[in-house]
Order: C-alpha cells, then structure tokens, then sequence
C-alpha cells in the first residue's frame, strides 16, 4: 500500500512537471499560421509582410502549393487561418452554377482547399481572417452567396474595382456593436477597394459589421459569437495599407492575438 501511494505521488509530480514544460515549450516556439494561398504571384508576399510587420517571428505556410493530403497534415501545426485574396469561386458552390460566363478565371482546387480548411478550423475553434476572396469564401462556406458581378447586378453609386487598384478607395460605415468596431476603434474609415463580387445573402451564423455607402457588405462576423473561435472577413486589403490605418494593423494584431491563445 506505501508504495502504492508513494508510485501515484510520483506519477502525480512528473505529470505536473511534464504539463509545465509541455506549457513553456510551446510559449517559446512561434506562431505558424497557414495561408490559404500564398504563391505563386508575387503579391502573395504582401500578406506575408504583413503579418510578419507586426510579429517577425511568424511562421508562414502556404497551403496552395502542395497536394491536400499533404496541406492538411501541415495545418494541423498550424494556430490560425488566414484567407487571402483571388480569383473568383464557383458560383456552383453558392446555388448560380448557371452564371459561370461572368466569373473570372475559377480555381476549382483552391475552392476545395479553402473549404476544407475553413471546416477544419471551425471544428479545431482555430481563428479564421478572411480577406476579399478570402471573406466571400468564410460566407459561401457557411451557407451564403455572391453577386457574381457588381457592376452588372448592384447598386453601382460606390466604385469597388479600378484598372489601379492603389488608387481605389471608398468610406467603410463600422457597426458600432461589432467586433471589427472593437478591433479598429472607429466607426468609419477608409479602406482600399479592387473586387467585382461581394456578398449577396449572408450566411444565417453570420452578420454583416461593416458597409459601403452603397450598402455592400464590407465586413462579415458571428451573428451570435458566444463559445465559437475568432472569426472575421473583411472585404478590403488590409495588407495593401499601412499600418497605422484603423482597418489595418488592429486587425493583424487581433488576430496574431487569438492564434497565440490558440496555440
């Protein structure tokens, strides 16, 4: 019975100790975070430098450029999910695989993987940014659609696209209840524009927290956020403009933020 006791106080001690270094370890290793996209085009390192502009020590993984088996092993190490921009998706993924014509070039295997990996994250509760492309596929991905082409089926009083896309640029009108208002601490602000879809109708989990003065969904959240992971898209590119930009650098901070709690 005494060494009974004395062997499950032992155990006791070395699960203490192995927990404390298990917690240690991973303070000190950095944050991965997996791109859904992020080569082969140059632009790519945009949202490289980005995120690396506010932590250097950031370990980016592009996802694209491998097989899937192989992807997701690499996400599995992976704390957050950051979408990037694109091409357009499958209009067939949101109920208009009849309009396929309007659409620019499709990516059929980026569809496939960033939907996996959207799935994947949320049954892990990884945080998830969705940029431009990357914030219409969070809301296909969860049950809503797209305008396939705005100038075509929308409202066309706010420009959204310019042949230079660094000189397009529109007011963002901020929910103030909204986790993009806590993030930014603006009500509004000036964000760069360079897309011909957005979101049409809103996935029902979801809620819109951003608009264009032509009432375009700019931003996207949790319609209800209570026990669900971080979660935002924004339909602008925030890793075009500067830091000091309200619909900037918070949002790499937040989210560098919420994949260090994941991790």
């Amino acid at each position: 019975m005494k060494n009974q006791v004395i062997s499950i106080t032992l155990l006791g001690l070395f699960l203490l100790l192995f927990q404390g270094c298990e917690t240690q370890v991973d303070e000190t290793l950095p944050v991965k975070i997996a791109f859904s996209k992020g080569s082969p085009e140059a632009s790519y390192a945009n949202y490289y430098n980005w995120i690396r502009s506010v932590d250097s020590t950031v370990i980016c993984q592009d996802m694209y450029s491998m097989p899937m088996d192989s992807a997701l092993i690499l996400f599995k190490g992976c704390s957050g999910l950051l979408l990037t921009g694109g091409t357009d998706i499958h209009p067939g993924l949101y109920g208009k695989a009849y309009d396929t014509v309007r659409c620019w070039p499709i990516d059929d295997y980026l569809d496939l993987l960033e939907m996996t990996l959207i799935d994947s994250a949320l049954a892990w509760g990884m945080p998830i940014l969705g940029i431009c492309r990357g914030h219409q596929m969070i809301n296909v991905a969860l049950g809503g659609s797209l305008i396939v082409d705005i100038p075509s089926d929308f409202n066309n009083s706010e420009i959204h696209q310019c042949d230079d896309h660094n000189s397009c640029f529109h007011t963002v009108a901020i929910d103030t209840g909204s986790l993009l208002c806590e993030i930014s601490g603006t009500e509004s602000g000036e964000a760069n524009s360079n897309h011909h879809q957005g979101v049409d109708q809103i996935a029902s989990q979801l809620k819109a927290g951003a608009f264009s003065a032509d009432g375009l969904t700019e931003a996207e959240e949790w319609e209800n956020p209570s026990g669900k992971s971080f979660l935002l898209g924004v339909q602008w590119h925030p890793e075009r403009l500067g830091l000091d930009n309200p619909l900037s650098g918070p949002i790499a901070v937040r989210f560098l933020e919420e994949c260090r709690r994941f991790k």
